[in-house]
């Protein structure tokens, strides 16, 4: 079985550990930080699912959205449970609003549209009830 883990580069390590953990309830798993203090690797988990976190570091070709003029090359896509009260508690976090959650399209998934305050685009989506 194959697995893909989202890694995330921002340019403030610290504050998007706590940013995730507000808003989506993120758990750190492990921290290795550099010698200057900054974010070398982060794992975290949010309800079983896997990020990876680190500040920018150019040599790895890891570039924060900030640098890129506040683009993101990917969304991550998180499924919960409560589709509005996931995207409430990360708009309360500091999340900006993309767009409001909506009724199930062809595809059965509720979902709503954020970025976060580091500049990644993230869908917070689950399943419509049956």
């Amino acid at each position: 079985m194959a697995t893909a883990t989202p890694y995330l580069a921002v340019h403030d390590g610290k504050a998007a550990i706590a940013f995730y953990a507000q808003a989506f309830g993120a758990v750190e798993v492990e921290r290795y930080e550099n010698e200057d203090g900054s974010i070398g690797h982060v794992t975290l988990t949010i309800d079983g699912a896997t990020i990876f976190l680190s500040d920018e570091a150019h040599e790895y070709h890891a570039w924060a959205p900030k640098t890129l003029g506040g683009r993101t090359t990917c969304s991550v896509v998180l499924d919960v449970d409560d589709v509005d009260a996931s995207f409430a508690r990360a708009v309360a976090a500091g999340a900006t609003i993309d767009r409001e959650p909506r009724d199930p399209g062809p595809d059965g998934y509720r979902r709503g549209w954020i970025l976060d305050p580091f500049g990644h685009h993230w869908a917070i989506e689950s399943p419509a009830p049956s």
